[in-house]
């Protein structure tokens, strides 16, 4: 069963993931169209529809409906975004867990630089976000902008540890292990094997991929950004671990953030956009550029290509089995 696709061109491989990709995307429709309703009592359309009847109401939200929303988000990550990549690698190595570069755990110094690039990085992030916010969209795009913000700062209520640690594993956790699998671990390394002479390139088209899935236009040049970074952390270490530690320190940051903000103990909301001065967010790119020049100095010799001589050497030892 393992490795049935490793002798196929990339762009074949890529074409073989994009339909694990549409597969199981039909797969989680399936389940909220004939099966949730049933078992929960609710359609999709049904919980959001009470969701906003609620804010609207500043009545607090049925903690069965948020519970509900919840297991949604939790299987959208897992079935629309882990398991294709998860089924592909079987398909595409015989050692998946290499193919992927999770067979290494990375060592202490590239962990602490690939945070430094993500935590240097978020002035000029918002930097740019504030500018994607002054574009001309339309009312109907600003309008599903407004009721997905509502929709977090409702799954993002938190009373207590319990919830703070149950949305770490929702919203930072899960979604990083299951994006970073899908768009690190799959699209930008296949995308590097269809132009293995401009990798940089394969990386921007990664992060404009991993921004347009999720939809959110309003955020979409930071997103890119984001994106590009992690995928810079992955093509410079040959880690994925360290891309998924990346990600999950950004989403795992913010749902602190607004925990301690929802607890009073600290004072500025943190899903309200405050301007960034043009002068920090310099700053801030200028110390980025300098974290991911350091973090390429701690790179192993020869890490970014051992893909391609890993696959090589697959292939190699396969012939005549």
């Amino acid at each position: 069963m393992t490795g049935r696709l490793k002798q196929y061109p990339p762009s074949l491989q890529f074409a073989a993931f994009v339909g694990f990709f549409l597969l199981f995307s039909v797969l989680y429709l399936f389940f909220l169209a004939f099966v949730f309703p049933p078992i929960s009592g609710y359609s999709l359309t049904t919980l959001q529809s009470e969701l906003y009847t609620a804010q609207e109401a500043l009545a607090p939200v049925s903690p069965k409906v948020l519970g509900y929303l919840k297991l949604t988000q939790f299987l959208y990550s897992l079935v629309v975004f882990l398991l294709p990549p998860v089924f592909f690698t079987f398909m595409v190595a015989d050692r998946p867990a290499k193919w992927l570069r999770i067979d290494r755990t990375p060592r202490f110094l590239p962990i602490i630089l690939a945070f430094s690039i993500m935590l240097v990085a978020f002035p000029f992030v918002s930097y740019t976000g504030d500018w994607n916010h002054t574009w001309p969209f339309s009312p109907e795009v600003r309008k599903l902008e407004e009721q997905t913000e509502t929709l977090t700062r409702v799954l993002l209520t938190m009373s207590n540890i319990s919830d703070l640690l149950i949305n770490l594993a929702l919203i930072a956790i899960i979604p990083a292990i299951a994006e970073e699998f899908f768009f690190r671990g799959v699209v930008q390394r296949l995308f590097i094997k269809m132009m293995p002479q401009l990798p940089w390139l394969a990386v921007f088209i990664t992060a404009v991929c991993f921004s347009a899935i999720h939809m959110q236009w309003m955020d979409f040049i930071p997103r890119v950004l984001l994106g590009f970074l992690l995928g810079a952390i992955y093509y410079l270490s040959g880690n994925l671990w360290l891309s998924i530690l990346g990600h999950f320190l950004n989403n795992g940051l913010q749902v602190v953030m607004i925990y301690l903000y929802q607890a009073k103990i600290i004072k500025t909301d943190p899903m309200t956009s405050t301007p960034t001065e043009w002068y920090i967010a310099a700053l801030s790119l200028a110390l980025t550029i300098g974290a991911i020049w350091l973090f390429d100095k701690q790179t192993t010799p020869g890490e970014r290509e051992h893909n391609h001589r890993d696959d090589f050497n697959d292939n190699v030892e396969s012939i005549g089995k």
